[in-house]
């Protein structure tokens, strides 16, 4: 199967209907002579003078550049972009020079002038993956000159889409590479300072002097355009459409098809012309002073690789369709494809996923191609309801077999040997001895006669009910509880939000958790308030009232009561009930504003250790602990740390008690889930440190009031009381050898290097693992690995769950960058981003990002791509949209050293992205935007997605954007009243009024379609999400644009295509 890799053409050079002469199909060239034609002598020049390629729409010297791609309504100016289209000649900058600043800086630097941009990306060509089709209508990427010669991929690989037209598979000989089709045209307007003009052929090396439309110097030696930067666009060399040498745009020769194993790159679509001629329709927009044709369009987005494009065609090719697990090292459809798993023995990809899926097979060849090496590991993973749950497998007394050696779990990976009396490990590849009840004879296959009756023979993923050997000292756990903790002080009671609690927990106790086939959960439950001082409640069925005690020695923490604490709801529901009425009363005159935390926690292990069980706190506080308690903290937040070294500080937990108490929460298996509503700094950094180390969760609801967040929170809260878990949780992760696990990124604890301790474990948390080689792989083998859980259910019974995985070993790389998953790479990225934070200048760790995505795409372009002009980007076919994800990454709130956010939002998110799974990571980078003005009212289908940017937006479109943690409804300004009518029965958007959290239930298609894609989203999503309804040029559209992430970010941050322009620019530095 070969590899298919995805080449960029000149992303803007689209043919833009219309213009000057360019006729629409795109066969041979036009008949004008303007062109130059095929077969005639090359022109002289070898690409398009830097700079000609797009107007310099910004930078006359002192003018701020404007945002770079362009990606703007032209009717909203923004950043300083200027209206006029062909401003002063700019200011000398090209490609080749270095960016303003390195863009480790990028976040906080301007965008680099759309002069170099477009130069570079000229010289990109970007825009034809392989694969899929390109998800702009096929306009040719370059001149028209270019299309004919896109060669046909090697068989296997899936065509390249091919625009109508002529194609010829293989270039006719008689094609000689079309020049640049320059030489010969019209200039409209006074021609560029040192440009060439037409038809006049160029002395000297082809690019020489030519097209500098700016004053300054020549550019030096022989490297045609190249600004004095390092190889700014493309050598005369053997290279994209320079003279008909080896290479551009390739004739038939040796390298048109590549070699059988290699996608075609570059010069196989067609050598790329490195850009758009100016001059030729199809410019860049606005291109410098003499261009022919009417002024010209935009840059054109559409031809670099888009994450919806790639979405799309994943769901075209393998939704709905059933993915069976019995193929070593096959990748699995993306997160985002709605597929069927058949479990044939490997888990399935919701339990875990890979960053690849074939390893390489020695430490160099990894350590060459700077991939890394990762699993993302969600062991609780929900089920959709066409798949079977996990067997249960019970062998009694004995327990789990295992192998003596490495202690992994009897799984398919295990060889029956010596007529089926021995097994050999295939972990550690010990021999052991099978035990006398486990005896099965085997087949003539050599597979045990009962191999498919045995789920942990025949699945990937399946449980064993554990014995006593693996319980705390020896005896079975009890069922686990769930405690509510209620800050009662002066600001949760003003804002009513103990009584919408206390009014909440009375139906939402019905609804706790419980196994498959029970009548009621199993789950206890207590309740205690505090402020300065904590209030236990005796809620004992035979009761009347419930009784309240209450601790003011904070400093010595005890549970004061041990009968009646902890109760079973159903006995106990009318005291319950009785209490909840009560408690909102009780504190109604409080004036205490001050409030304890520490002590809060440890009256939760404090009870769960008498009670001899684990569970789960859910507290719920306003403000920072200020009392005078143990976990005192005091405001430490400073803006002035922000773009400095120091300004890992405001990440790092306060140490000390902090610390210990995580370690004392997951040895007695207490999980703290925190409910947080703030209305200034709390010190999340520190407060969230104990859920985020015990596999708890942080919801953070600002300046909450009840009537605008109430239901926003309830519904969060009902989600996490209801969500599958498991407690008391340890996993190791085991692999064959030549490999080991090195890293653990989650919400999880790690008292040694080995065991990963998680107080509990919901069916959202993720655990990225990364693994390193100690010796080499074998091809023949694989790479294997098992991860194995030890939990309590929620009825207290102990069982071990187990997932395994097998992986291809291969000492080609080009198989890696193959069976890569950029979903799962991304989600790596942003959690060792997230952790390095801790310990480097942000300056740095986005150095470190932008580096190793240079270094994993320029060994790509190094060794596995076919030879091509150094001015082309080469994408492997499965990184395809990683730069995006990489951008955005760069642009999320914790890697942004922007003093506009707040310290506390960005402690959150670094949080919140530590225990992401995939899909999670994947949407929070990039958002879901869903037109849904002009849809279907008839169908269930919700529209498709369109690409995160604002040129998508229409002023008299509606569209809807989230990423599973916030959720706008945006309303363009020239939106139709009608519009406006059914779905907020108003008259037209004037009279829509500010805070609309919840759009009116109407009766008509509209709304109802609505609502249901909105509720549904709700549903789907771990997190609940606020609707906030934007209007166009409003204020709080700002926020709405900072989630528009191919833009330019708000508090810095490069959009997309610079982005682009940039890696490509560090790729070439490593290459030469």
């Amino acid at each position: 199967m070969s590899q298919q890799s995805y080449v960029a053409a000149p992303p803007y050079s689209q043919a833009q209907p219309g213009m000057g002469g360019y006729q629409g199909g795109f066969g041979a060239g036009p008949p004008q002579p303007l062109y130059g034609h095929y077969g005639g002598p090359p022109q002289a020049f070898a690409a398009p003078p830097a700079g000609m390629t797009k107007s310099p729409v910004s930078s006359a010297a002192g003018m701020p550049p404007p945002p770079a791609s362009n990606q703007y309504n032209p009717n909203v100016q923004q950043n300083g972009a200027h209206p006029q289209r062909y401003p002063a000649p700019p200011a000398a900058s090209a490609y080749g020079q270095p960016l303003q600043s390195p863009y480790n800086s990028m976040a906080s630097m301007a965008p680099p002038p759309a002069q170099q941009l477009t130069n570079q990306m000229s010289s990109m060509n970007l825009g034809n993956y392989a694969p899929g089709p390109m998800q702009s209508p096929p306009t040719p990427t370059s001149s028209v000159a270019q299309q004919p010669f896109q060669t046909s991929l090697p068989p296997g690989m899936g065509q390249p889409q091919m625009p109508p037209g002529p194609q010829s598979p293989h270039m006719s000989p008689q094609m000689s590479p079309p020049q640049s089709p320059l030489a010969s045209m019209p200039m409209a307007g006074p021609p560029m300072a040192g440009q060439q003009m037409a038809g006049q052929q160029m002395a000297g090396p082809p690019m020489a002097g030519m097209g500098r439309p700016f004053p300054g110097p020549p550019p030096s030696g022989p490297g045609a355009f190249q600004q004095p930067g390092p190889g700014a666009f493309q050598q005369p060399g053997p290279g994209a459409f320079q003279q008909p040498g080896p290479g551009a745009f390739q004739q038939p020769g040796p390298g048109a098809a590549g070699p059988p194993g290699y996608p075609q790159q570059a010069g196989q679509f067609g050598g790329l012309m490195t850009g758009p001629q100016p001059g030729m329709p199809g410019g860049f927009p606005g291109a410098p002073g003499g261009l022919a044709g009417p002024p010209q369009k935009k840059l054109d987005p559409d031809s670099i690789p888009s994450i919806t494009q790639v979405i799309e065609d994943d769901q075209v090719k393998r939704g709905g369709q059933v993915y069976s697990t019995n193929i070593r090292g096959q990748v699995p459809p993306l997160v985002t494809t709605d597929f069927t798993v058949q479990d044939q023995g490997n888990a399935s990809p919701r339990f875990m996923r890979c960053t690849t899926y074939s390893l390489p097979c020695t430490a160099d060849l990894a350590k060459q191609c700077q991939v890394p090496l990762a699993c993302i590991v969600k062991p609780f993973a929900n089920l959709p309801k066409n798949e079977t749950p996990l067997y249960v497998v019970n062998h009694g007394e004995t327990g789990p077999i295992r192998c003596n050696r490495c202690k992994a779990y009897m799984c398919p990976y295990m060889q029956f040997i010596d007529g089926g009396r021995r097994y050999q490990c295939g972990f550690c590849n010990c021999v052991n001895e099978v035990p006398v009840f486990y005896f099965q004879h085997l087949d003539h296959m050599g597979r045990r006669v009962d191999f498919y009756e045995r789920p942990e023979l025949s699945l990937g993923s399946y449980e064993f009910v554990a014995t006593l050997d693996y319980c705390k000292n020896n005896k079975p756990p009890n069922p686990p509880a769930y405690i509510f903790m209620i800050d009662v002080s002066y600001n949760n009671i003003k804002s009513g939000l103990v009584k919408l609690i206390c009014d909440e927990l009375k139906t939402l106790l019905e609804n706790l958790p419980s196994e498959e086939g029970m009548e009621c959960s199993a789950i206890k439950v207590g309740f205690v308030t505090y402020n300065k001082v904590l209030h236990f409640y005796n809620v004992k069925s035979a009761l009347a009232q419930p009784q309240m005690m209450v601790v003011s020695d904070t400093a010595e923490m005890f549970v004061p009561l041990l009968d009646g604490f902890l109760v079973n709801y159903q006995d106990s529901r009318a005291v319950i009930y009785n209490l909840l009425d009560q408690i909102p009363d009780m504190f109604a005159d409080t004036n205490e504003s001050e409030t304890v935390f520490v002590p809060v926690i440890q009256a939760g292990v404090e009870a769960f250790k008498a009670a001899e069980c684990s569970g789960k706190l859910f507290i719920f506080q306003s403000s920072m602990p200020t009392a005078e308690a143990p976990g005192k903290l005091k405001n430490r937040d400073d803006k002035k740390l922000v773009n400095t070294d120091k300004e890992k500080t405001l990440f790092q937990p306060q140490k000390g008690v902090y610390e210990q108490l995580s370690k004392e929460c997951v040895a007695q298996g207490c999980c703290v889930d925190l409910f947080l509503f703030p209305s200034q700094y709390m010190d999340i950094a520190t407060m969230a440190d104990v859920p985020s180390h015990t596999g708890g969760s942080v919801y953070k609801y600002n300046n909450f009031q009840v009537e605008i967040d109430g239901e926003h929170f309830l519904r969060d809260l009902r989600k996490d009381v209801q969500k599958s878990i498991g407690f008391d949780a340890i996993m190791r992760v085991r692999t064959s050898t030549g490999f080991r696990a090195t890293e653990f990124f989650g919400a999880v604890h790690m008292n040694n290097t080995t065991d990963i301790e998680m107080a509990a474990v919901d069916c959202d948390k993720a655990l990225t693992v990364e693994f390193k080689h100690d010796d080499t792989l074998s091809e023949e083998t694989g790479a294997l690995m098992q991860c194995a859980l030890l939990y309590t259910t929620i009825n207290g019974q102990r069982r071990l769950r187990v997932h395994n995985l097998s992986l291809n070993c291969s000492l080609q790389l080009s198989e890696l960058y193959k069976s890569c998953e950029t979903d799962s790479l991304i989600n790596f990225f942003a959690k060792s981003a997230c952790r390095a934070m801790l310990n480097q200048p942000l300056k740095s760790v986005r150095e470190i990002l932008v580096n190793q995505t240079a270094h994993m795409l320029a060994c790509y372009r190094k060794n596995c791509a076919s030879p091509s002009a150094a001015s082309q980007l080469i994408l492997p076919d499965a990184m395809k949209v990683f730069p995006v994800y990489m951008n955005s990454l760069m642009k999320t709130a914790p890697m942004v050293g922007s003093t506009e956010l707040s310290t506390d939002d960005r402690a959150h998110q670094r949080l919140l992205i530590m225990g992401m799974g995939v899909e999670d990571t994947r949407l929070l980078l990039y958002p879901r935007l869903t037109p849904l003005h002009n849809m279907d009212v008839s169908t269930e289908t919700v529209p498709a997605p369109v690409r995160c940017s604002e040129e998508r937006l229409t002023d008299a479109g509606m569209f809807l954007l989230e990423n599973g943690h916030s959720m706008f409804l945006w309303l363009g300004q020239a939106i139709p009243p009608d519009l406006i009518q059914s779905i907020f029965n108003l008259p037209s958007l004037a009279h829509l009024q500010g805070h609309v959290c919840a759009l009116p239930e109407l009766d008509n298609p509209l709304s109802n379609k609505v609502r249901s894609i909105i509720n549904g989203l709700i549903e789907e999503r771990p997190n609940s999400m606020k609707l906030h309804i934007v209007r166009q040029k409003d204020k709080p559209e700002m926020v709405f644009r900072q989630f528009l992430v191919e833009d330019k970010g708000l508090h810095g941050g490069a959009s997309y295509m610079d982005f682009l322009c940039y890696v490509h620019r560090e790729i070439r530095q490593l290459l030469t």
